[in-house]
């Protein structure tokens, strides 16, 4: 096994684009080539665009753009600018004289972050569309991470900052990996451990206190009766150069949420949005059981780095600043 750069998987070139001033960005992702997908759903909250496209009996047998937003459902809207600019490129599906790209998005809820007015519009994913790249992927407090945080069971106060992070990886002929926008209500925990390295924090604000036993303290009380607080939602996307089709993959994206469990205390709540899509752009011959226990590793690991690669702001503290 070989730790490989995401971009290293092929078959894709991507874009940030990042408000940091208003805490907001999207990450957008654009495939050489029609793309089979497959999509898990596994929080109470989605903010998504055109998943019915990856259901297995959808006619659609690929998209040709994903995009993991900020903005909550006002975010949606960005995926217009792809849009447009894949039309402009011809690429989509032709019908008649028009050209359709399919294009599927998802939304993570960053408003209250810093403005709670912005988010990524079609315009600036338009802008960001124009200049995808090959290059090394960019982790941290950028694109889809821009307003990110976790640990938020009791208030904003009390949360940390994380952000985007990838993690890929070859494994003989098989190349896969995964880029993650960590935007959790609960913990998270290094892969196999019961080691917290972001979450929740105390009274202090200088240490963290575990989400679960706070829970399960509430379960005694009136506290249980109230809502969790919203705003959270964590996206993944898992890129391959094994040949899948949609059936496929939407069991390999449900495999990789195995990652969001081992890492995520709690995960998959209702005021969670969590998804992870699944893509295959290449044609490599994979048995897709193995190639999803990979995906929910390196699901794993690119929620460490997306971590361990944020910076501390809009007044929350990162894993760096507490020293975890």
């Amino acid at each position: 096994m070989r730790h490989i750069n995401v971009v290293d998987v092929r078959g894709f070139t991507y874009s940030h684009f990042t408000n940091a001033i208003a805490g907001t960005g999207a990450t957008v992702f654009l495939f050489n080539s029609a793309s089979p997908a497959g999509v898990s759903i596994r929080g109470g909250g989605p903010a998504s665009r055109e998943t019915p496209l990856l259901a297995p009996v959808a006619a659609a047998q690929g998209i040709n753009a994903l995009v993991l937003s900020g903005g909550s459902a006002y975010g949606l809207a960005a995926a217009e600018g792809v849009m447009r600019f894949l039309e402009e490129s011809d690429v989509g599906v032709h019908i008649g004289t028009n050209c359709v790209p399919l294009v599927c998005q998802s939304c993570l809820f960053d408003l209250p972050i810093a403005d709670s007015k912005a988010y990524p519009t079609a315009q600036d994913l338009y802008i960001a569309s124009q200049r995808a790249t090959t290059a090394p992927f960019q982790n941290g407090n950028v694109g889809a991470g821009t307003g990110c945080s976790v640990g938020k069971y009791h208030g904003p106060r009390h949360a940390m900052k994380t952000g985007i992070g990838s993690y890929a990886i070859e494994l003989g002929p098989i190349r896969i990996g995964a880029v993650v926008a960590l935007n959790a209500l609960g913990d998270i925990y290094k892969a196999g451990t019961n080691t917290a390295i972001a979450g929740m924090r105390g009274s202090s604000g200088a240490e963290l206190e575990s989400t679960f036993a706070s829970m399960m303290d509430d379960a005694k009380t009136a506290e249980a009766n109230q809502g969790l607080p919203q705003g959270n939602t964590t996206l993944g996307a898992v890129f391959t150069n094994a040949q899948f089709n949609k059936t496929e993959l939407t069991k390999i994206a449900e495999m990789a949420h195995n990652g969001y469990a081992r890492t995520i205390r709690p995960v998959h709540t209702s005021s969670d949005g969590d998804s992870i899509y699944a893509i295959s752009t290449g044609h490599v011959a994979a048995n897709p059981d193995i190639v999803g226990t990979l995906a929910a590793y390196v699901i794993e690991n690119a929620i460490e780095v997306a971590t361990y690669s944020a910076q501390g702001a809009y007044g929350l503290p990162s894993n760096h600043d507490l020293h975890l």
